[in-house]
């Protein structure tokens, strides 16, 4: 129990410590008008120009924020995100687990398609059960009232979305989600590979010994630094359902459907534009899943030792 709690309480302090990153992301990728221009621009640009203006980077993105509302706004969304996050995370790692174990029985144990199909599941599986939370989330960081107005809690976006799109509307975005599956198993595909070559490197180093050794610190550090490498790969390769999937999220939105939006932000904004927040993602992604992992690594060790 002790362990289980450890995982969580490990998510939770980085979806805190991270959600200012998030926020800024999530802007970045968004279609709102109010991120492209500053405000003495907005009043004599339409909709269509904007396209053809350059969006503001992270940092720029960032000070925009501060300016007009105020460092409380950088936490927006953060409610939903601690309530999704133990779930999530929960429900994803006991899927992959299980499902990686009877696999095991069926295909050569531990191989490249048991650790692809096992991520693939438990991807589909915490998408499925938890995309109304996120999709509350990604609304509540892209409400950017202005400094002094009441921002919007989680009730009264919960309302609002099933009053003007019904049950159906907290099931946006996840075809998009659905596609990000690949981030995941190309993650999980890079990790147990370099996490493969590590153990059979520290192996041959130990051949002589009679005795099987034990974890020591730069193992997890090693684990740490795949998880990282498996990680970067993984998100730069699959990022642009990222962007799609905000899209899809937004109140009001044009976008319809995940090969829609893949067809028309490019046509209207360029391919750059499927690629926005990348850097802010990977600085929030990065480190989050090193920990994430290593902490993963070292309950199962604790577990089976």
């Amino acid at each position: 129990t002790g362990t289980k709690y450890l995982l969580l309480c490990g998510g939770t302090v980085g979806a805190i410590l991270t959600c200012p990153l998030e926020v800024v992301k999530t802007r970045l990728q968004s279609s709102h008008i109010t991120l492209y221009v500053s405000g003495v621009q907005l009043s004599t640009v339409n909709g269509p120009s904007v396209a053809r203006m350059s969006p503001p980077g992270p940092l720029h993105c960032l000070k925009l924020i501060l300016e007009k509302e105020g460092a409380r706004s950088l936490f927006r969304g953060l409610g939903p995100n601690l309530v999704g996050v133990a779930p999530s995370r929960a429900i994803y790692f006991a899927a992959y687990s299980s499902t990686k174990e009877r696999l095991n029985g069926v295909f050569q144990p531990d191989s490249t398609q048991v650790h692809m199909v096992s991520a693939g599941l438990a991807g589909f599986t915490a998408i499925t059960a938890t995309n109304p939370i996120w999709l509350i989330k990604t609304r509540m960081q892209l409400d950017s009232r202005n400094r002094g107005e009441k921002p919007m809690n989680a009730f009264e976006c919960l309302r609002r979305v099933y009053q003007t799109e019904g049950l159906r509307g907290f099931y946006r975005g996840m075809s998009a989600s659905y596609a990000g599956i690949s981030e995941t198993v190309i993650h999980f595909v890079i990790y147990e590979s370099i996490k493969r070559r590590l153990l059979e490197a520290k192996a041959a180093q130990h051949m002589d010994e009679e005795e099987e050794t034990s974890k020591d610190a730069s193992d997890f550090v090693g684990m740490m630094l795949a998880a990282a490498t498996s990680k970067t790969c993984a998100t730069s390769i699959a990022y642009p359902h990222e962007v799609i999937r905000t899209r899809l999220r937004e109140e009001g939105t044009k976008y319809r459907s995940f090969f829609q939006t893949l067809t028309t932000v490019p046509k209207e904004e360029g391919y750059r534009a499927l690629y926005r927040g990348l850097t802010t993602h990977l600085v929030r992604q990065i480190p989050n899943t090193a920990i994430m992992m290593c902490t993963y690594e070292l309950v199962v060790y604790m577990l089976n030792g």
